[in-house]
């Protein structure tokens, strides 16, 4: 597996293992094949696991714990403190908590349930409007400074939060949507990051799936499922967003590649320190994935994407999550 440095020397393997979909709820039934794939993951090379507070929330820490703790020696673990989850309940109030006391007792639980003695990379899962980000950048330097985190990171912060926080603790890396159908990023986070020397880990880099090919406007999603609810997965948006993933079909069949595979490929090319953290349940698609680092697009591909002016319809999330979380 290829390597790749984040900010200030943080060397990871090109491509993340996110593993939000794991471990959600404690009698998952297949925890057990979660666990394999995570430890399959590590002998494959991937050393860079995402994972946080509020997925479940803990259960996913736990499960990631486990799956890490026999080659803890080997991996990068990344986890995520910033929402408002009752340090004591584990109740989830949709609204960003980055109060110092926050901070700790997040930091302290995640160490636990990961079974580690440090984070390597801390990241602030959104901005707290209501806790300046210098006091945020303060209290992780602190906990730098005492082992407990090796790396800062934030999570979807604008360009001015990027240069506060920057300029208490050095921002390793910043992680962000961004991906042939989420752009947003090029206009003013990218050129940003790079002048500080920030890494930039982006998630959801096949769109939540819909640039594998395996979904159209005739898919129907179960009612727990967030893209239900999302207006860039309604019928009408799928119908017309499709134009992106045919033209995924056209260069992948030129490049004996996936829709799956260019849409990662893609990503590489940008930057040399871009890292995508992808997410899957299956043995299958992860082969599938990280075979994206040896493909090499041409510049005729990269011409004939930015050439085709494909629109891409509707918002990324729901309206109220939109609103609480600052997205």
């Amino acid at each position: 597996m290829q390597k790749r440095k984040l900010g200030q020397g943080l060397e990871v393997s090109a491509l993340s293992l996110g593993t939000m979909g794991y471990g959600q709820e404690r009698n998952l039934p297949d925890r057990e094949d979660m666990i394999t794939l995570i430890r399959t993951a590590v002998d494959r090379g991937l050393d860079m696991f995402d994972t946080a507070e509020v997925y479940g929330p803990w259960t996913n820490e736990e499960m990631v714990g486990e799956a890490l703790a026999p080659v803890r020696d080997k991996v990068k673990i990344a986890t995520k403190f910033g929402m408002d989850v009752d340090q004591d309940t584990g109740e989830i109030r949709m609204a960003a908590n980055s109060k110092p006391t926050q901070i700790r007792r997040s930091v302290e639980g995640s160490l636990k349930r990961l079974r580690t003695d440090h984070i390597d990379l801390l990241y602030q899962h959104r901005v707290d409007p209501e806790v300046p980000m210098e006091d945020v950048a303060g209290v992780v330097k602190d906990l730098i400074s005492e082992g407990k985190v090796l790396w800062f990171g934030l999570s979807e912060a604008s360009e001015e939060s990027i240069r506060r926080a920057h300029a208490v603790q050095p921002v390793a890396a910043l992680q962000s949507e961004y991906s042939l159908w989420t752009r947003e990023p090029e206009a003013e986070i990218i050129p940003t990051i790079e002048e500080l020397g920030i890494g930039f880990v982006t998630y959801s880099p096949l769109g939540k799936g819909f640039l594998t090919g395996k979904m159209d406007s005739r898919t129907k999603f179960d009612p727990s499922d967030l893209r239900g609810h999302t207006p860039r997965f309604s019928e009408e948006a799928r119908q017309a967003n499709q134009k992106l993933v045919d033209l995924m079909y056209k260069i992948a069949e030129r490049r004996n590649a996936t829709p799956a595979q260019i849409a990662l490929a893609w990503l590489l090319a940008q930057k040399p320190w871009i890292v995508p953290v992808f997410g899957t349940r299956k043995l299958s698609r992860f082969e599938e994935n990280i075979a994206a680092v040896e493909i090499e697009l041409e510049k005729a591909d990269f011409d004939e994407i930015d050439q085709a002016d494909i629109q891409i319809q509707g918002a990324r999330y729901p309206e109220a999550m939109l609103k609480l979380t600052g997205l």
